[in-house]
């Protein structure tokens, strides 16, 4: 069955379940069994240029997780090959991801910066072997000198230089004696393979610029292409597990660890990337989202990015937990974004304590409550999980619940409130509505109820039933707070099918919530289900003492189906 066959299956509740097989272990399993002394040895390696996505969290999952399940090891490298697009920030917002998400390199943080002598070394040994040379074409000239994907590419005229002009102009260029672009050195391989990659490569290019790591040592920085299977070898890594757009590069790895005689040699693999329904896996994209102000920075909880899905209340255990349900193939395939809303309520249902918020509150005076009279209800702290226990939860005379539960006029089948009807508090009293107050614009303010006192949740009452049961906060106690809710930041283009394009209404902020008093003591980060609206977190980045900010992380409903097991 194909991948995305699967997950649509999944997506559609099914209830036979057919786990595919993690194609990389069966590799690593026949390497062990060949190699029984040998310990595997992998590696993530970022580039230090964005922030980690969605698409990263799976490749963390695969690489760690895999070193994991054989006793082996795993670094954490990162290929910082090009001080052009490279920042310190993006450096830590890396480690602190794969922290966050529950793996640990130990000792073993490199950078491929750390390498850039030996990799100047290994340059320097193809130049002598004849298998590299300095080129003065253009990028113009280049791309016509290198053919199409049905047409061979031809020489550069500057391709059989000697070996003693290739070693005296690479180490000109290293001593900076030459501008951007003047030169570059490419590998001699093949400009007739039906390999793009193949046809003379660039391996090292020319840039005055200052290096997060190294500083202004270097102008010339060797390209990604040529530093990462050295990168590998040089830390002893068995097994370089990439996403499939490295397959057609796998021929030039091999050759660039042939050719600088590498002994024992790393294997790379491939394994489809991550695709998600609703969400951009581009940092070129994202980057552009940030600079144009879209959102309002990487950790923009509307944002793919492991920063703002941890914002946004994301725990790491869901995202592991969706890491492992999509699996590991070897095609590529779109996993519904309801897949990963549904690993995160399967973790939050037991972890989040159940509180009542009104998002966006209507007043309601119960007039034959008694004034200034306040009694606390015991209320369960999670229902399906007893030991979270209990907390008060207080009541009184006027208390708002939300706008969506009164309507004037309800259709039929509306059970909350609404002229002579009556609905149930949760976990108070049943209350009529009387009366509605309306401003001078005809707007609805304010609702006129009476309760019954012998309706008290809990009380053994069994009188009338009443079909509607809704959440509310006591006004008197009430926790003022402003709730951002959450939409897609990329929706289906109604007029181009199949296109995406920006959502105008991706963010909505209600600044005027109520929230029970037991909220006033939610710190950053605290996670809480609010009944019948959803799971919120409070917000890390514009919390303040004097300001409390929700984000709906999800809503409560699911499109998808946990399969039987």
């Amino acid at each position: 069955m194909k991948e995305a066959d699967k997950n649509n299956k999944e997506l559609n509740g099914a209830t036979e379940a057919s786990t595919p097989s993690n194609f990389i272990h069966n590799i690593i399993e026949e390497y062990l069994e060949a190699h029984p002394n040998n310990k595997i040895h992998t590696r993530f390696p970022p580039e230090p240029n964005g922030y980690l996505h969605i698409g990263h969290a799976k490749a963390i999952c695969i690489d760690f997780g895999t070193a994991q399940k054989y006793n082996g090891l795993c670094n954490l490298r990162f290929d910082d090959t090009n001080p052009t697009k490279e920042e310190v920030e993006y450096v830590e917002s890396i480690k602190k991801d794969v922290k966050w998400l529950g793996f640990d390199w130990e000792d073993r943080l490199y950078y491929a910066s750390d390498y850039f002598d030996k990799f100047y070394e290994y340059a320097v040994k193809l130049i002598k072997k004849g298998k590299a040379y300095v080129d003065d074409l253009t990028p113009e000239q280049m791309r016509e000198y290198r053919g199409t994907l049905t047409e061979p590419g031809k020489n550069s005229p500057y391709r059989e230089r000697s070996i003693e002009e290739n070693l005296d102009l690479f180490e000109k260029m290293k001593n900076g004696e030459f501008e951007d672009g003047a030169h570059i050195l490419r590998a001699k391989i093949d400009m007739a393979s039906p390999n793009l990659n193949m046809r003379d490569p660039a391996i090292y290019r020319i840039y005055h610029a200052v290096h997060h790591n190294t500083g202004d040592k270097w102008c010339i920085y060797p390209m990604y292409d040529f530093a990462h299977p050295l990168e590998d070898a040089i830390e002893k890594v068995t097994h370089s597990l990439c996403t499939l757009e490295f397959a057609d590069h796998r021929p030039l790895y091999d050759w660039v660890l042939r050719e600088c005689e590498i002994e024992n040699p790393p294997k790379q693999t491939e394994f489809a990337r991550l695709n998600v329904t609703n969400m951009i896996t581009s940092k070129r994209k994202l980057k552009a989202f940030v600079d144009e102000e879209v959102v309002d920075g990487w950790d923009d909880p509307r944002m793919p990015t492991i920063s703002g899905l941890r914002r946004r209340g994301y725990t790491p255990e869901a995202l592991r937990d969706f890491c492992d349900r999509v699996g590991v193939a070897k095609a590529d395939s779109l996993v519904d974004i309801a897949l990963l809303e549904y690993c995160l309520r399967d973790d939050l249902k037991l972890k989040a304590p159940r509180v009542m918020g009104v998002i966006d509150p209507l007043k309601v005076v119960i007039t034959n409550y008694p004034e200034g009279e306040v009694e606390y209800l015991d209320v369960d702290n999670n229902q399906e999980n007893p030991e979270m226990g209990s907390r008060k939860v207080p009541f009184s005379r006027v208390i708002y619940v939300e706008k969506e539960d009164f309507m004037e006029n309800p259709p039929k089948k509306y059970f909350r409130l609404f002229p002579e009807n009556e609905v149930r508090l949760k976990n108070a009293y049943f209350v009529k509505c009387n009366e509605v107050i309306k401003d001078e614009n005809g707007e609805v303010v304010e609702l006129h109820c009476t309760y019954d006192p012998e309706t008290k949740s809990g009380s053994g009452f069994t009188g009338r039933k009443v079909k509607g049961t809704i959440h509310w906060v006591s006004a008197e106690h009430a926790v003022d707070a402003e709730v951002r809710l959450y939409d897609y930041l990329i929706v289906e283009d109604e007029e181009n099918k199949g296109e995406m394009k920006q959502n105008p209404e991706s963010l909505k902020v209600l600044q005027n919530a109520k929230l029970e008093p037991v909220l006033a003591e939610a710190k950053p980060g605290d996670k809480f289900q609010f009944l019948r609206n959803g799971y919120f977190a409070v917000d890390t980045k514009d919390t303040t003492e004097n300001k409390l900010v929700f984000n709906r992380t999800v809503s409560l409903k699911s499109s998808w189906k946990k399969k039987k097991k």
